[in-house]
């Protein structure tokens, strides 16, 4: 039953064909919403697939894009102006895997992507939308990664941006989501309360031809991780691991990537197998962790307080569906302090020549925490995500890494800093 009044035939979403409540399944004609107006829960993308081979995606673009059959997006969007994310690598981490006693780990690094981080996936598809529903101006409420990746989306193709950030950041964060020419406006607050304000602007005039890539456009834009599901299984030789570690904030990413696995198996391009999500969380902002340890359903929100910045989402929109995937897969949700984070970007650093942002230190230190109480496999395949680039987390770890010494050039200086 199709409810929205935003039905246009000269839309081109692929094979996209509604949207659908994930609680009632009440469906929608594809327009720019996000909420059911029947129990008011979140919407998003159903598909109507035509025939796809392995063949068919392995001679597409080395980007996201030789998925589009897959997503929602128009046939020709590889020859439209965007950043043409997605592809990073998948590293086998023998040494990490040795230091960790699991006998088989590889790494999805999306560091790689052009802002590096994950977010040029998602705000990719986004953007997609947001032509096709004729926005002048790209926007969003963010972390960090997101803010720089629609500023650099938003020049690429042309339109304005303006994006919406926590004033307490990392400064690093805050110089790449202003160096692409957007506005970017800091506010003085929570994430979820720039989040608030975002939901704000939507009803106002101002904001009436404003795409805000995880608000009004939100459905699209979350298709966009279900690419690092595919990705993967494709990397792996068309398998889906037995097991997988994901970062938690909004909780999207992961209920992405287990929809995206669903999806390969439904459509005959990976054998049909058990696989266990896991979800990692920074103790300073472990609401669903929280709750899958107690049993909940629930999510409780709470204020955040932790130096993984990109995680710091109090009320997580996912959150909910993060607890039914943990437990439907076998699975789990853990979190870690602050130290163990830095103790394990550190660790991936040192063992896998990877420097991850503060995200990826929660997912390497749960992972170890995961695999040293036995809830993890030791012995199964397992694959860990990397979200982010360490360089801009600089100050995470800045106190640590420092000059092994600082001497005079020569020869008896060296010799005497390093005689032991």
């Amino acid at each position: 039953m199709a409810l929205a009044s935003t039905a246009n035939t000269s839309l081109d979403f692929g094979p996209a064909s509604a949207l659908s409540c994930r609680e009632c399944g009440t469906r929608y004609d594809l327009g720019p919403i996000f909420a059911c107006a029947e129990c008011f829960g979140p919407l998003e993308v159903a598909y109507d697939f035509g025939p796809v081979t392995r063949e068919e995606i392995a001679a597409g673009p080395t980007n996201i894009w030789r998925y589009s059959k897959l997503l929602p997006v128009p046939g020709n969007v590889e020859t439209r102006p965007n950043l043409q994310p997605g592809w990073t690598k998948l590293v086998k981490a023998d040494t990490l895997a040795t230091e960790l006693g699991l006998r088989s780990l590889y790494i999805k690094d999306d560091s790689g992507n052009p802002t590096h981080s994950f977010k040029d996936r998602v705000v990719a598809i986004a953007l997609e939308a947001a032509r096709n529903f004729g926005f002048h101006t790209l926007s969003c409420s963010s972390t960090g990664n997101l803010a720089g990746a629609v500023g650099a989306a938003a020049a690429r193709a042309g339109l304005d941006s303006c994006v919406f950030i926590p004033s307490d950041l990392e400064a690093a964060k805050i110089t790449m989501a202003s160096v692409y020419g957007g506005r970017l406006v800091a506010i003085e607050g929570t994430y979820d309360e720039v989040n608030r304000f975002c939901s704000e602007l939507i009803g106002d005039e101002l904001g009436e031809k404003w795409g805000f890539v995880n608000v009004n456009l939100r459905p699209y834009y979350a298709e966009g991780s279900k690419t690092l599901a595919y990705e993967i299984a494709e990397q792996l030789g068309w398998r889906i691991p037995d097991q997988i570690v994901i970062p938690v904030a909004s909780g999207s990413q992961l209920t992405k990537i287990d929809k995206g696995f669903r999806e390969l198996i439904k459509l005959g391009l990976v054998e049909d197998k058990p696989y266990r999500v896991f979800g990692a969380q920074a103790e300073g902002c472990s609401p669903v962790s929280t709750a899958y340890k107690a049993g909940h359903d629930v999510v409780q929100p709470v204020k955040p307080d932790t130096i993984a910045k990109s995680l710091a989402i109090g009320n997580p929109a996912d959150g909910p569906y993060v607890l039914d995937i943990a437990r439907r897969t076998g699975g789990g949700v853990e979190d870690v302090n602050d130290r163990e984070v830095v103790d394990a970007i550190r660790l991936l650093a040192r063992t896998e020549g990877i420097f991850a942002e503060t995200a990826g230190g929660v997912t390497v230190g749960v992972l170890r925490k995961l695999t040293e109480s036995g809830t993890l496999d030791p012995e199964a395949e397992t694959v860990l995500l990397n979200t982010g680039d360490g360089l801009k987390t600089l100050d995470a770890v800045a106190a640590e890494a420092r000059p092994a010494a600082v001497i005079r050039p020569s020869l008896a200086a060296f010799r005497t800093a390093f005689a032991n």
